[in-house]
């Protein structure tokens, strides 16, 4: 009330002055952020974008003001070469340049040069331990391979989201975004989303500054019910094709009906695979969403130069989460406390993750073991087999009707969705750490990583640039996770020490020498970097650069570099019992015996087909086995090795038209070596060589298990990307990005799991104005995806193409100290999935208001 006052107070002409002063400070930002962006991410030192080596994106928090998109990091989606995928409301995975997956790896995603990955996940959880909307100053990605800087995780691409300095961003400021989805959603009536954010900054002297975030999101997650039977072949042989009245019957979205809950039994004389009945997803989750995040930075200036800081970071989760099966997280807890010191000739930072999967368990062995507890998959199938018999002697049954009777009598007494016993014998699998009888997720590890980077051209002092031209730079660093074994998910694989406390870690470090030529018409960088594992040889990752500027505002770049990802902890020394298949690490301390005496799933598999086909077919199983034996094929895959990428890219960046047309393009071609992946191999419970095939016929007679490997072939790809964008008349500005990749690799072996799952055209279009009438500002975009292939161990097949439309309109109150934007994502509503196995995405609704004090 006293900011309108003090407003009304002021002359008419005071007032216009002001508001023009505004306008002309937008259009200026507008305009000329193309030549003064400056990042750090692409050479770990401060550049200018036209300068950067490497193709990368500068997301402005102008950029995310004017996005439809309900946050900052949703709206990361329009970004060119950017993949998003939703597993959930509340947990979003950017990828670039293929092989993206929910758990994504192979991507680094870094809060102010930190690490904010979930430890035992090796990859973070979205945004769920990030900075808020409030505290975003920019967010810089390398699309591409980073590993000759960052090592590790990073030869997908990186993601440094960059935060606001509270020495010059200070004040109070308050978010509160109410929105609603689920409209027109068959699975569900219209929910409410909320979410609530503070930020508090200040600088206290000259030397001291502090800032203090939290939010609050509540809402009701996105539901993934797809029925699409995965099984639907099993029982053709018998006439009856894939769908509800497939014995075999396994939706996507319902789970204790895998491969592991189905038997080949006998009736009337022929063979079927019948399945479990199992339950739906949305049966033994709680959709609701409410996650809490808050962090606090204290800031000290030791002189203009030098500063040191301590962060803490904190979030505790409750949503759905997704690796190869579903989770739901309940208080997942995540903290992080970091240390940083920095000038502008040094840094170094030292922090720890701490992780505590709280009350989380998987909804596959939630589904599963609901299933069994109910009754032993024995007695279950017993009783199937007296039902489907006792109704088939009834004259005019057909044996479909049979099949399904003896499901009803099986099933009769389970525990049912809604009634007090499912929830009670819900909650109960829940706190039980066994995946074979329980559901439970109870993982607590630390992740500790320290740093240290120096300019060693600014250490040696003015001099030494101006006599050699060269511009030097070098850093180290050592990184360990601290595993704590739970006995199912981890296990210490040294003799006699199961449930001791372990560690996995690395030790590395670069140099990078950098030197204009040609009165800086080329500039020339080679970078190296060594990583050393504790399993592994020590790795050397090469970069060597080129940038040529013919004129002020235009650059061309080339780079060449490779790229090598060690195992993370889940690859090296998982330990798992899910559902009757153990997934093992593929360090050899921790699956040494298996690859040796195993055999490929998909091609028993295979064997146990052809075998039921045949005795269908009126052979008796002996001589099914006997004649089908050779289509077994014994493992040839070994224990896992580091990951590696040889990565070659150009690019161009441009600006045009008195700078209001700006113009980024490039192209990449990868070659990987050695791809880490998982392959799923059982092995016969007896060394008997003419008793293998029985026992491979028979799954109580052998182990199974999934085990992380490398593939043995040479998996190329390649793609590029084109965007631009105009600014024009001072308020407008329109623009768009087109992304292409694609997968090109020798033929594989049988066994592996590709993965490459990226689209391989990504569309964004869009069109907006800053201040077109008065205080009233608007932005449309409209985004495609092509259909692609999605392979997993959920599910496999295609994804289907989509289109989407989001929109905002926001407008300026008080001053321009009151926000309120209208919005919406998918505003048509069209349902869709951004991959298989994942939810159904409709529109969401918002309003978002925002008031700086």
């Amino acid at each position: 009330m006293c900011t309108l006052l003090i407003s009304a107070a002021l002359p008419l002409t005071a007032l216009s002055q002001q508001k023009a002063k505004r306008d002309t400070a937008r259009r200026d930002t507008s305009k000329n952020q193309n030549l003064q962006e400056v990042v750090v991410s692409a050479s770990r030192t401060a550049e200018s974008i036209l300068k950067s080596p490497v193709s990368i994106e500068n997301v402005s928090g102008l950029y995310f003001r004017k996005s439809a998109s309900p946050s900052f990091f949703d709206a990361l989606e329009n970004v060119k070469g950017v993949q998003l995928l939703t597993p959930s409301l509340g947990f979003k995975i950017i990828n670039t340049r293929g092989f993206a997956n929910t758990t994504n790896v192979r991507f680094t995603q870094l809060v102010d040069g930190i690490d904010n990955q979930a430890p035992h996940i090796g990859a973070p959880i979205g945004n769920a331990m990030g900075p808020s909307d409030l505290d975003i100053d920019r967010v810089e990605i390398i699309p591409g391979t980073a590993s000759a800087l960052y090592g590790l995780n990073a030869i997908n691409g990186l993601a440094n989201i960059i935060t606001k300095n509270p020495f010059t961003s200070t004040g109070v400021t308050l978010q509160q975004k109410t929105g609603v989805n689920h409209i027109s959603d068959p699975n569900s009536p219209a929910k409410l989303f909320s979410e609530s954010s503070f930020l508090i900054a200040e600088k206290l002297s000259d030397r001291f500054a502090f800032k203090l975030n939290g939010t609050y999101t509540k809402g009701y997650d996105w539901i993934a019910n797809n029925h699409t039977d995965l099984n639907g072949s099993a029982n053709t042989g018998v006439g009856i094709s894939g769908g509800i009245n497939n014995p075999g019957y396994d939706p996507v979205n319902g789970y204790g009906n895998e491969s592991s809950d189905r038997r080949t039994i006998t009736l009337g004389g022929k063979q079927y695979s019948v399945a479990r009945t199992g339950y739906d997803e949305k049966d033994v989750t709680d959709y609701n969403i409410q996650n809490i995040k808050a962090d606090v930075g204290l800031y000290y200036k030791f002189s203009p130069k030098t500063t040191i800081s301590y962060t803490y970071r904190f979030a505790d989760l409750d949503n759905v989460y997704q690796r190869a099966n579903r989770f739901a997280l309940k208080d997942y807890i995540l903290q992080q406390h970091a240390v940083e010191v920095k000038n502008d000739i040094f840094q170094a930072r030292a922090f720890v993750t701490s992780e505590n999967t709280g009350k989380s368990y998987n909804l596959r062995s939630a589904a599963e073991n609901q299933d069994r507890n109910f009754k032993t998959d024995d007695k279950w199938y017993a009783d199937y087999t007296s039902a489907y018999n006792s109704s088939i002697a009834v004259p005019g049954t057909t044996t479909i009707q049979a099949l399904n009777q003896a499901r009803q009598t099986a099933d009769a007494g389970r525990y049912q969705p809604g009634t007090a016993a499912f929830a009670s014998k819900l909650k109960e699998l829940a706190d039980v750490n066994n995946w074979d009888i329980g559901s439970a997720l109870r993982v607590k590890d630390d992740l500790f990583h320290v740093e240290g980077q120096v300019d060693i051209t600014k250490a040696f002092g003015a001099g030494f640039k101006q006599k050699t031209g060269l511009e030097l730079l070098a850093g180290a660093d050592f990184q360990t996770y601290i595993i704590q074994p739970d006995g199912n998910y981890f296990i210490n694989p040294a003799p006699g020490k199961t449930f001791d406390t372990f560690t996995y870690g690395k030790t590395g470090g670069f140099v990078q020498a950098g030197k204009n030529l040609f009165n800086g018409l080329l500039r020339l960088t080679a970078t190296l970097r060594a990583d050393k594992n504790d399993y592994f040889k020590i790795r050397y990752n090469p970069r060597f650069t080129a940038v040529i500027t013919p004129g002020t505002g235009q650059s061309i770049r080339f780079s060449y570099q490779s790229g090598s990802r060690f195992p993370s902890i889940f690859e090296a020394f998982s330990n798992v019992n899910s559902g009757g298949v153990k997934r093992v690490g593929g360090l050899k301390v921790m699956s040494n015996g298996i690859f040796e005496n195993a055999y490929l799933r998909s091609s028993i598999d295979r064997f146990q087909a052809a075998v039921k086909n045949d005795f269908n077919a009126g052979m008796t199983t002996n001589a099914a086995i006997e004649k089908e034996k050779g289509l077994l094929i014994k493992n040839y895959y070994s224990y896992v090795t580091p990951e590696h990428i040889n990565s070659f890219e150009m690019g161009y960046k441009g600006l045009f038209l008195n700078r209001n047309l700006r113009i980024d393009a490039d192209f990449y071609y990868n070659k990987y070596n050695n791809f880490i992946a998982q392959v799923e191999m059982n092995v016969p419970n007896t060394a008997k060589p003419d008793s293998i095939p029985y026992y491979l016929n028979n799954k109580n007679l052998q182990s199974r298990y999934r085990l992380y490997t490398n593939s043995r072939s040479v998996i190329y790809n390649y793609g590029g990307s084109f965007g631009a964008s105009y600014f024009f008349l001072n308020k407008y500005t329109i623009g768009g990005n087109v992304s292409y990749a694609k997968l090109s690799r020798t033929e594989n072996s049988d066994g592996f799991e590709d993965g490459f799952n990226t689209p391989e055209w990504l569309t964004n279009v869009s069109f907006g104005g800053e201040h077109v009438v008065s205080n009233l500002s608007f932005n449309v975009t409209y985004k495609h995806q092509s259909s692609y292939y999605w392979q997993s161990f959920l599910v496999n097949g295609n994804v289907k193409a989509y289109g989407n439309v989001d929109a905002q309109v926001n407008y300026d109150f008080l001053q321009s100290k009151l926000n309120a934007k209208l919005g919406a994502t998918n505003i048509l509503n069209k349902f869709y999935y951004s991959y298989l196995g994942g939810p159904s995405i409709g529109g969401l609704y918002y309003l978002t208001l925002t008031y700086h004090l």
